[in-house]
């Protein structure tokens, strides 16, 4: 049995695109309308994950002919959680609503003083999910990206015109 913690996919865009960022040569910027066009995602939506990502100070933008989107730190600096917490705001993953003072056979407020075994278990499960964004930074995705990732990154980097 597998369990599937499911965030916006805004989310897993913000850590691609910031993966893909830690292969822009020294100096070098890439636009939004270029990182897009490397994942096939909608521009106007991924430039609004990008400018959360600068706001946040992960990412600096640059404009003008050379303008475009770089790291703001180096990628063993830029945690998991820091992009996920960029994009999606810091607050819990699991809201627990109540439903046991609902229906038919409510409880009480006095008989749901402490979270129920159900809130617990959720964040107990969240609160070991935060602690491994924030062990993992983007470097170490880099190292884990996988046999031909950088050379295909690379590749696709140094025939784009304007890149050194």
């Amino acid at each position: 049995m597998s369990i599937i913690m499911r965030l916006p996919e805004g989310a897993e865009w913000a850590l691609h695109c910031t993966w893909l960022l830690t292969f822009a040569r020294d100096g070098d910027a890439l636009p939004a309308r270029r990182v897009a066009e490397f994942y096939g995602l909608p521009e106007a939506y991924l430039a609004k994950l990008l400018k959360a990502l600068v706001r946040a100070g992960l990412l600096t933008a640059a404009s003008g002919p050379r303008g475009g989107f770089r790291l703001g730190r180096p990628p063993e600096t830029i945690t998991v959680a820091d992009v996920i917490e960029a994009v999606e705001g810091p607050g819990p993953l699991f809201q627990c609503t109540e439903i046991r003072q609902r229906g038919p056979v409510p409880l009480t407020g006095a008989a749901c003083r402490t979270p129920c075994g159900i809130a617990q278990v959720m964040h107990r499960a969240e609160t070991a999910w935060r602690q491994e964004m924030a062990a993992t930074t983007i470097a170490d995705l880099v190292e884990t990206s996988g046999i031909g990732a950088a050379s295909r990154v690379s590749t696709w980097l140094a025939a784009l015109p304007g890149t050194s």
